[in-house]
């Protein structure tokens, strides 16, 4: 009988023990449950407040959370003590945690290269000339303008400007051209408003010559006049080695009392003399412009063969460079201002002209071409 009981005893002793354990058991997976869904619970809460400056931050960030010893990955090693009936629940829970750990780790990197590229532009200045720069010239025609203008400054002539587009009025009907005249034709003028067949001050069209601008200083004020009136200029030509539909002109007015032809001609001696050298000499020979009287053009002695002749200046020893002129009283009287009492002279000079005897030029189309190989030869000048 006591042998019977000590054996109750055991085996009562061995089934309390296995419901201990068995509640230890329960006791420790309802701890490991608490424990995932806590951290679960708290790392969701963090992913929000992520930030990342740039990929080296966004870099740790994967490493802290995402890598192999990450807090997201060391969460699913614990999945494997999670119950069996809990591991559906738990396991969604930790997919969701590391999809928007992943979500938001790529949204910092995009957002660090994207603002890395944008520092990266801001530091880069995009219109700035590759290095080495390469120091420009000035234009041929350019040169040559300032040349011009420069020594007849020198005696007095100031600069004055007008506009390119302009009216029939300034170009032809005061400068005294006959409704008839050639230059007034569609075939020689650029028109940009015209009645064709009929002739009107209001015609408008791009200017022939710079004289539209003397008619304008004729117009606006009272003599003495002394000016200088540089600009580009358009003609209905066609295009060759010798001529274009656009070239630069440089004309030139005196207006005064007792203004005559020896002064046009002191002043045109003067201005070869400067340009082309102290041995250079003149010469005017009669011509006709419909705004001067009397009319002359003027040649220059030839630099290359001395005035002997040559292929240059075609056996002549001249070349000639410009026209020039009494104003025509009629001029003056259509501008406003009394032929009784005052007089002046005009000239004018084409620049490619000019350009070409001064530095051997032989075709007007390299002035508007923008060749640098053609550009470059004039470095230092």
């Amino acid at each position: 009988m006591h042998i019977i009981l000590l054996e109750t005893r055991k085996y009562a002793n061995k089934f309390a023990n296995m419901q201990y354990f068995h509640y230890l058991c329960r006791l420790n997976h309802t701890t490991v449950i608490m424990t995932i869904k806590e951290k679960i619970e708290s790392l969701l809460s963090q992913v929000a407040d992520l930030q990342a400056a740039n990929a080296e931050q966004v870099e740790a960030l994967r490493i802290k959370y995402l890598s192999k010893k990450g807090q997201v990955t060391e969460l699913f090693n614990e999945f494997r003590e999670v119950p069996k009936e809990e591991k559906r629940e738990i396991g969604q829970a930790l997919n969701q945690l590391r999809q928007a750990y992943e979500a938001r780790i790529n949204e910092l990197r995009e957002l660090a290269e994207a603002s890395g590229a944008k520092a990266a532009t801001d530091e880069l200045d995009l219109t700035r000339t590759p290095d080495p720069i390469a120091l420009g010239t000035r234009h041929p025609l350019s040169l040559v303008r300032e040349q011009i203008i420069d020594i007849f400054s020198r005696v007095g002539f100031t600069v004055a400007e007008g506009p390119e587009v302009e009216d029939d009025n300034h170009v032809y009907s005061l400068l005294n051209f006959a409704p008839e005249h050639p230059a007034r034709d569609m075939q020689d003028t650029f028109f940009i408003e015209k009645e064709i067949g009929v002739q009107k001050p209001s015609d408008i069209l791009l200017r022939s010559h710079t004289s539209s601008v003397q008619t304008r200083v004729m117009l606006s004020q009272e003599p003495p006049i002394r000016v200088l009136c540089p600009g580009r200029v358009y003609r209905n030509e066609a295009i060759s080695a010798r001529a274009h539909c656009f070239f630069h002109q440089v004309e030139g007015l005196y207006i005064d009392k007792n203004v005559s032809f020896a002064d046009l001609k002191e002043v045109l001696l003067y201005f070869a003399k400067e340009m082309f050298g102290p041995e250079t000499q003149i010469r005017l020979r009669p011509s006709y412009f419909p705004f001067t009287e009397p009319s002359a053009e003027m040649d220059i002695s030839c630099d290359l063969c001395g005035g002997k002749g040559c292929s240059f200046c075609k056996g002549t020893g001249w070349v000639e460079i410009l026209g020039c002129g009494m104003v025509d009283p009629n001029v003056l009287e259509s501008c406003g201002i009394d032929s009784k009492v005052y007089t002046g002279y005009a000239f004018g000079l084409g620049v490619e002209r000019i350009t070409n005897l001064k530095y051997r030029v032989k075709d007007l189309r390299l002035f508007s071409e923008n060749d640098v190989r053609f550009l470059q030869q004039f470095e230092g000048c």
